[in-house]
């Protein structure tokens, strides 16, 4: 009985996690970690692992779901009006479809990872872009391209095919402009989501 209150509690405590309203400006950083400090820890400890900066992360999760945890791909129409199936699997923070999530489940484990999770979704992104770089030598400091290869996945985006995609240049210009303002203000505000805590002091905290 005690395993079973145990699993319980942690499944809605995951799921009092998971269920957080988007932040109403999604233009500024610094409005979005205060409206969600939690999401500032999550993307300093997948910098920390994989390299991707803050900035990045947080723009690659504004152009996939808009910071909305049950984001998923519009449904196709049948005979034009019908509800048919969704056009891919993506889903969550992350737009993580269904293999590749698959991929980073079996590569670093986690019972309990979710798409609808900001601190998996942002581990996932950091772990993605960190392939990207293995396998492409795209650097992690050039959102712009590592967005191409997130979008088209390695196969893709040697076939370059995107370079014949304007739309999706577009796209990745736009992450660009984005994870640059957003560098910008986290260079204005990030002092204030590190030790924030009572515990955070002396050589606990690294501000």
């Amino acid at each position: 009985m005690k395993a079973a209150a145990l699993v319980l509690a942690m499944a809605v405590a995951m799921l009092v996690g998971c269920a957080t309203t988007p932040p109403e400006r999604t233009d500024d950083l610094c409005r979005i970690f205060d409206h969600q400090p939690r999401w500032y820890d999550h993307a300093r400890a997948s910098e920390q692992r994989w390299g991707t900066p803050i900035a990045t992360q947080m723009a690659f999760v504004r152009q996939e779901s808009s910071f909305r945890h049950d984001a998923r791909p519009p449904r196709t129409r049948l005979l034009g009006f019908i509800p048919w199936r969704r056009q891919s699997t993506a889903y969550g923070y992350a737009q993580a479809q269904n293999p590749v999530w698959g991929e980073y489940l079996d590569d670093q484990g986690g019972l309990f990872a979710r798409r609808t999770h900001m601190k998996y979704a942002l581990d996932f992104i950091g772990w993605y872009n960190n392939n990207t770089h293995q396998r492409l030598g795209i650097s992690k400091n050039n959102p712009r391209h590592l967005y191409l290869a997130y979008h088209e996945g390695p196969t893709g985006y040697r076939r370059a095919h995107w370079q014949n995609n304007s739309a999706l240049q577009r796209v990745a210009a736009r992450v660009e402009r984005t994870a640059q303002r957003y560098q910008a203000q986290l260079e204005e505000c990030e002092s204030r989501y590190r030790c924030r805590r009572f515990w955070e002091f002396g050589p606990f905290c690294d501000a």
